[in-house]
């Protein structure tokens, strides 16, 4: 067996960008999953389906980084992408079969909150280790983290979130950026406490995003295009009528 084929599937070889990105595919894979069961997205998807559409969740961000600043994508080199991609896959499948559509709302608006600062990060790691600017790096950022809901939503012929009003998906994926930038570039703080930073930042205002309804701004519209249209849920309102509903 190759020395590199084993250097890279020992998990004791792994730096700590490593652990961050399959943070950022394992969480993702999970969301692609959920997503591709949701009313609104499901097409009679097989088993098999749904595991490709988390598979294009988990590991789609990290391969559109990888080709931006001219690497071999990481999944090709490190197969633990790939099984820790499915299991994420199987879990969410599995969860999706045993709960009810309230708790699983609930549950996918805490987890893409929760996975969407991983990828922004690794994004502006990986361009800064290319030696890409600032802003370059911000923006590789923000693809990093919206590319694997891209290919969901246009697999399943829906108009993709980043063009959609929503909770700041983007702009939460900007901020993350920003402030790993600021916490290692202008403070000179390790990968481990920048990262930490960032993800509370990102995080934070995702999930405050969520819970208050805070979403982006619209262009004018008329009237008869907002008649009917139904109001969006707050996070945690799926997981507090699963539980009234068994009160």
């Amino acid at each position: 067996m190759s020395p590199l084929i084993v250097s890279k599937f020992g998990i004791w070889t792994f730096t700590t960008i490593d652990v961050i990105s399959l943070i950022a595919a394992t969480t993702n894979a999970f969301n692609g999953a959920l997503l591709a069961r949701r009313p609104d997205h499901y097409k009679h998807f097989t088993v098999i389906g749904v595991v490709i559409l988390g598979y294009a969740g988990g590991i789609g961000g990290g391969i559109v980084r990888d080709v931006l600043v001219n690497k071999v994508p990481s999944p090709l080199e490190n197969p633990w992408y790939l099984f820790a991609c499915l299991l994420a896959a199987s879990l969410a499948i599995a969860i999706d079969y045993a709960s009810a559509q309230r708790f699983k709302d609930g549950l996918f608006q805490f987890m893409t909150a929760f996975s969407l600062p991983w990828y922004a990060i690794v994004g502006v790691q990986a361009a800064m280790t290319a030696r890409l600017g600032y802003f370059a790096a911000v923006i590789i950022g923000v693809i990093a983290t919206t590319a694997g809901r891209w290919i969901i939503d246009s697999a399943c012929l829906v108009v993709p979130k980043q063009l959609v009003r929503g909770e700041f998906f983007v702009t939460a994926a900007v901020l993350t950026g920003i402030a790993y930038l600021v916490c290692n570039q202008v403070f000179g703080l390790d990968v481990i406490p920048s990262t930490a930073i960032a993800f509370v930042v990102g995080f934070g205002f995702r999930l405050i995003s969520q819970a208050l309804g805070w979403e982006e701004w619209e262009p004018w519209e008329p009237v008869e295009l907002t008649e009917g249209e139904k109001m969006r849920k707050r996070l945690g309102e799926g997981l507090h009528a699963e539980f009234d509903r068994h009160e």
